[in-house]
């Protein structure tokens, strides 16, 4: 919707391309580096070519991810061991993408979030626990609370639907139009 409104540059992860993330959900200990080792390549092969090749006509990029989502699905996914070497590998390419100039995060409770994935039935995906997100939500919160050098917007959204009501878009476009210091800002829409 912004991408039409702004006429900007979206980046939308892909991760359908993804072979192993069937497997995944299937055997998460058996295939968790390999997924995400493909995630972190696809990732920033992605983020490098969208980022690095200027579009002159489009002002600015809105990207549904951040690189660092990255780490921060490995650091749930990945045994201790696995985790430092994927650490070392995420590092070395994390060097060459340019830091966000605002990353606003998107809050939907759990339970809000389960039926989502409920109604979007993706097959594979069937099995993921109210618990799993959590610990990716929790996740996020803890490298929030660390990042001082950008901004940081988190939209509790639960009772928010921006899609199908325009007056929920307006208040999100607002949101995203104010000017913020670094580090974390939560807000909620008056709904």
């Amino acid at each position: 919707m912004l991408r039409e409104e702004y006429n900007c540059r979206l980046i939308l992860e892909e991760f359908a391309d993804n072979p192993f993330l069937p497997l995944f959900y299937k055997e998460p200990e058996r295939f968790a580096f390999t997924v995400e080792l493909f995630f972190m390549t696809e990732r920033h092969e992605q983020m490098e070519r969208s980022l690095m090749n200027q579009d002159l006509f489009k002002e600015f990029t809105i990207a549904d991810y951040t690189f660092i989502k990255t780490l921060l699905f490995a650091s749930k996914n990945l045994p201790n061991e696995k985790f430092r070497l994927f650490q070392k590998m995420f590092n070395v390419l994390n060097q060459s993408l340019p830091k966000p100039d605002l990353l606003v995060y998107f809050h939907r409770n759990v339970d809000i979030l389960l039926d989502h994935i409920a109604k979007r039935g993706r097959e594979y995906e069937k099995n993921i626990t109210g618990e799993y997100l959590t610990q990716i939500q929790n996740g996020y919160f803890e490298y929030f609370r660390n990042i001082l050098s950008y901004p940081i917007v988190i939209i509790d959204l639960n009772t928010v639907d921006f899609v199908s009501n325009k007056n929920h878009y307006e208040q999100v476009k607002y949101l995203l139009s104010k000017h913020y210091q670094p580090g974390v800002h939560r807000v909620s829409l008056m709904v």
